[in-house]
């Protein structure tokens, strides 16, 4: 599914984002993430023992929500299938510093964490408060 435009400009900016992951009982976890795209997906950077990523690996069914830092009311909402990959992770997470705090990551736990990329493939995207 193409991703609309204005989705596009707000994960190409510091966007508020929150990814939704299924625990094993069924249930949802939440976290507040840093976003980007590659112009196609949703791409998100974590840490390969993170719960979000065991849990992906369990079940990639994911929903996030992206709101406009400049008028919170107005978010999307993606539902679809994340996949999990390693290539360029580490770097990856220094250019989403950069775009959030301005600065090269601070490797908050060690530099031996294992990055990794979350690139979700949208089933369905809602806009609200446009």
């Amino acid at each position: 599914m193409n991703l609309p435009d204005d989705l596009l400009r707000l994960l190409q900016s510091a966007s508020t984002c929150y990814i939704a992951t299924l625990m094993k009982d069924g249930s949802p976890q939440l976290t507040q993430v840093w976003v980007d795209t590659d112009g196609e997906h949703v791409v998100i950077n974590s840490v390969d023992t993170h719960l979000k990523v065991r849990n992906i690996r369990r079940d990639p069914r994911v929903a996030v929500t992206v709101s406009d830092p400049e008028n919170p009311r107005r978010y999307y909402q993606i539902r679809g299938r994340a996949s999990l990959g390693y290539e360029g992770a580490a770097e990856h997470i220094d250019a989403l510093s950069m775009k959030y705090s301005g600065r090269p990551y601070a490797w908050y736990g060690g530099r031996d964490q294992v990055r990794v990329i979350l690139t979700i493939d949208a089933d369905r995207v809602s806009a609200f408060g446009g």
